[in-house]
């Protein structure tokens, strides 16, 4: 009994770790979609802005002007 259960049980366990080669995983695809649903932030003359927020709508309205193209508008709002 044993002599059969032996090679069947080991050529079990063995099949368990059998591969088809090394696993090659693609580079990931970055897709920026930003320009879809981000707009330019606009200021008025009434808004009250520390140093730091203005740093970060200027920030934010440069980064849009590389990436996407935003154009400065003359609107007076």
């Amino acid at each position: 009994m044993w002599k059969i259960l032996l090679p069947a049980t080991l050529v079990s366990l063995v099949s368990g770790c059998a591969t088809n080669g090394p696993a090659i995983n693609p580079a990931p695809v970055i897709v920026d979609n930003s320009c879809a649903w981000a707009k330019p932030i606009y200021i008025s003359k009434q808004d009250k802005l520390t140093d730091g927020t203005a740093d970060q709508i200027l920030a934010h309205n440069l980064a849009g002007a590389g990436r996407c193209g935003w154009k400065p508008t003359s609107q007076k709002k």
